[in-house]
C-alpha cells in the first residue's frame, strides 16, 4: 500500500470512529464532552502542576439586555514569542465553538479577550492556550 492511500484510510478511519462515538452519545441522550487530556482544569492540571494559577482563563459575565459581555483574562505574562498566550475560545454548553480571540505577544502585555454574545444562557467554557504549557479550561454559569 502508498504511503499516501495509507495516510487517506487511517484519516477515514478516524473520521468514521469520532462520528459514531458523537452518534452513539447522542442517542444514550448524554452531553459530548472533550476528553480530559486535550486540556488541562483547576482540579485537573497534569503534568504541569502549579502552572494553573498563570494559565487558567478566568471568566468574567454581565448581562446587557438580552446582551451577554464575556470577558476572559489569563494572567500569564507575555514574553514575546518566546511564552506567551496564543489565544481565547468561548465554547458553548455543547463545546460548540462561539468565538475567539488571537493574541500578538508583541503588542498585548496581557491576555484579555471581550465578546458580546447574544441571549446566551448555561455553561460557557473559555480555553487559553499557551505556547509552552498546552491548552487550559474554565467555566461559567450564565
Amino acid at each position: 500500500m502508498e504511503r499516501r492511500d495509507f495516510m487517506k484510510l487511517s484519516a477515514a478511519g478516524t473520521v468514521a470512529g469520532l462520528s459514531l462515538a458523537t452518534v452513539n452519545r447522542a442517542a444514550a441522550g448524554s452531553q459530548p464532552t472533550p476528553p480530559g487530556d486535550l486540556y488541562y482544569t483547576e482540579a485537573s492540571q497534569g503534568r504541569w502542576a502549579g502552572k494553573g494559577k498563570t494559565h487558567l482563563p478566568l471568566i468574567e459575565t454581565s448581562k446587557d439586555g438580552g446582551k451577554t459581555k464575556v470577558k476572559v483574562t489569563t494572567t500569564h505574562e507575555m514574553k514575546a514569542y518566546e511564552h506567551y498566550i496564543v489565544k481565547h475560545v468561548l465554547l458553548d454548553k455543547d463545546y460548540k465553538f462561539l468565538a475567539e480571540h488571537l493574541f500578538d505577544p508583541t503588542k498585548e502585555p496581557l491576555p484579555v479577550s471581550e465578546f458580546t454574545l447574544d441571549n446566551y444562557s448555561g455553561t460557557l467554557y473559555a480555553l487559553s492556550l499557551c505556547n509552552k504549557h498546552d491548552l487550559w479550561l474554565s467555566s461559567a454559569e450564565i
